[in-house]
């Protein structure tokens, strides 16, 4: 509640926290908010315009734009969101190991992420899609595969510093086990790190996606993504833009949304950040004020 309480205190930070919660609570709740059947074909409303029955028009095949758009938010943030925090735990839990143990676990587990990091995340999940095959299933799962190193390296940092504390190590003097240790010392400390982490990956993870997808290499017709549905709308980007925009907009606040979310987040957790920026803040209002007494005087 403390944290929710910080993070409503920017105004921005409070209508992005918003605009997810909504995305994602439409999302899990589509057929409730959808008007129309998003797979429901009407030829003779090809291409139509927006009207008050179909708010956003139709495509190609006289679908409901529209229940598209509400459809899929499931594949574009729900299940991305599923594959983060598959990948995060994954990562989390090599990184308490390598970055509790050392020694030869942590060089054989960095050695692995090393091999995984030499490749772009964009190559290596193009490789893994071209071994698994097409499909919306084969990309979260290249996700996960191609990430996990990367949470891992980033979280085993963490937990180094935070194993080198003072109290951890008179909890291994007193002969805490050291499950005991990092479930109840090092756990709660990191976890603000695995947060600003993840937030920070998830707008990325959409954007992805979105593109794979958008290349015909994601979720196959008839269902709805919001890359497929730019895709789709390609043909027809000159004579009906609006096809285009309303799923390329909605990507673009959604991923705005995450991005500003994020940026709290670190500065919530972080109370070096709070303090600097509060400094900037009180520094810039007195060369407003000193500038504003110049032009007076």
């Amino acid at each position: 509640m403390e944290l929710l309480k910080k993070i409503m205190m920017d105004k921005l930070a409070a209508i992005s926290l918003s605009i997810v919660a909504v995305t994602i609570v439409v999302g899990i709740f589509a057929p409730l908010f959808a008007p129309h059947d998003p797979y429901e074909v009407h030829m003779e409303l090809r291409y139509a315009s927006p009207s008050w029955e179909y708010l956003l028009g139709n495509d190609h095949l006289g679908r409901c734009v529209l229940s598209r758009l509400i459809y899929g938010i499931r594949p574009s943030v729900l299940w991305v969101l599923a594959a983060l925090a598959l990948s995060v735990g994954i990562g989390a839990i090599l990184g308490f190991i390598a970055g509790y143990f050392r020694g030869k676990t942590d060089a054989i587990l960095m050695r692995i992420c090393d091999v995984m990091l030499s490749f772009p995340g964009y190559v290596m999940t193009l490789a893994l899609i071209g071994v698994l095959g097409v499909g919306f299933e084969n990309i979260l799962l290249a996700f996960i595969l191609s990430k996990w190193a990367w949470f891992a390296r980033v979280i085993r940092t963490a937990v180094m510093q935070y194993a080198e504390s003072e109290y951890v190590k008179y909890a291994k003097a007193i002969g805490v086990s050291n499950m005991k240790i990092m479930v109840k010392h090092i756990v709660p400390v990191s976890f603000s790190d695995i947060v600003v982490v993840a937030s920070s990956s998830f707008g990325a993870m959409i954007l992805q996606i979105s593109g794979f997808s958008f290349l015909g290499l994601g979720i196959q017709a008839p269902h709805a993504e919001w890359g497929m549905m730019l895709n789709e709308a390609r043909e027809v980007m000159f004579s009906r833009p609006e096809l285009m925009l309303a799923p390329g907009l909605t990507i673009i606040i959604v991923v705005m949304a995450l991005n500003f979310v994020s940026d709290a987040l670190q500065v919530a957790l972080d109370p070096k950040l709070m303090s600097s920026q509060n400094k900037s803040y009180r520094n810039a209002t007195t060369s407003a004020g000193k500038l504003q007494g110049k032009e007076v005087a």
